[in-house]
């Protein structure tokens, strides 16, 4: 039953992750008064994309060619181990923070060589931004992970979510609360999203994300478009899950159980994905040089929760 709720996991975040940009995309439309083009437009724009020829600009070698998939595959694979859907799964034994940030890096590396492959300004400023931002974001990651797995005793992803099962209470603690709030802005910081990015904008100063990709089209476009919504879609998942895990399958659930579970965190990631698309209308994107300032708040917020999470536990012990 373990393989049957890692492959509903893939499953969910391969469907859903276009519908949750789709939904995002409909709340800041009709929050700005506009109609909006429907939950469904992401998968209507990535079935026009696959259908185009595909391109590949003068000069570039294998790593722009490469880069969408490996983008794609690492974000799927952290779908495979990260506990959406159910806790125990057959790649358990290694998912823990220090894979699933790993694996983050690698596709976003991926991603800036392939800027940096095309020989383009616009390239070459992006992927400057892109690795400035990913190497505030990933320390702050495992410090506000580190802080959950204290008091579990385990930086086993799966032991977190069953130890915040059995205790309850402890999500509530200053800690945990320092933890979220780092854990919110560094998912917003990963995923490219408002204030620390903009993925609607195409101006060339305010660019991260965008620049990079600019020398895409056709299928490799649709396969990075596809691999950023997974990755919104596995983190918001993974927030949820270490926050508020009610709803995920046992190690050894039933179909029921494993049905419950996608039905539970498909709600829990369309609340999340709705409270950032309702933020992101009242935000403005920050000024490039602001980001990191608001990144090593993240990094120093990330600090103080590791801090207070060992002196209660100190105290408990």
């Amino acid at each position: 039953m373990s393989y049957l709720a890692g492959a509903a996991q893939i499953g969910l975040v391969m469907v859903g992750a276009p519908l949750v940009i789709g939904l995002m995309r409909q709340v800041r439309a009709r929050s700005e008064g506009r109609s909006g083009g429907g939950v469904l437009q992401p998968w209507r724009d990535l079935r026009k994309q696959l259908g185009k020829q595909l391109l590949r600009p003068r000069g570039t070698t294998v790593v722009f060619a490469a880069a969408p998939a490996v983008v794609a595959g690492t974000s799927l694979l952290i779908a495979a181990i990260v506990p959406i859907v159910a806790v125990g799964s057959p790649l358990d034994p290694v998912a823990d923070m220090f894979a699933v940030v790993g694996l983050l890096f690698l596709g976003t590396v991926a991603l800036v060589l392939a800027g940096i492959d095309t020989g383009t300004s616009f390239g070459g400023m992006g992927a400057s931004r892109e690795i400035t931002i990913a190497a505030l974001v990933e320390p702050t990651i495992l410090l506000a992970v580190f802080a959950l797995s204290i008091p579990a005793g385990s930086a086993n992803l799966g032991a977190l979510v069953a130890h915040t099962l059995e205790h309850p209470g402890q999500v509530a603690s200053l800690a945990g609360l320092l933890a979220f709030v780092a854990l919110v802005i560094v998912i917003i910081a990963e995923t490219g999203r408002l204030p620390v990015d903009n993925p609607a904008t195409h101006l060339e100063l305010t660019m991260v994300h965008e620049a990079m990709v600019l020398e895409y089209a056709g299928p490799r476009l649709a396969l990075v478009e596809w691999a950023a919504g997974m990755r919104l879609t596995v983190l918001l998942a993974l927030l949820a899950n270490l926050f508020l895990p009610w709803g995920i399958a046992g190690a050894d659930a039933g179909l029921l159980a494993v049905a419950l579970g996608i039905v539970a965190v498909a709600a829990k990631v369309a609340v999340l994905a709705l409270g950032l698309a309702i933020g992101e209308v009242f935000l403005a994107k920050l000024r490039l040089f602001r980001v990191p300032e608001l990144l090593a708040g993240s990094f120093l917020l990330a600090l103080l929760a590791v801090t207070a999470a060992n002196f209660f536990s100190t105290r408990a012990g």
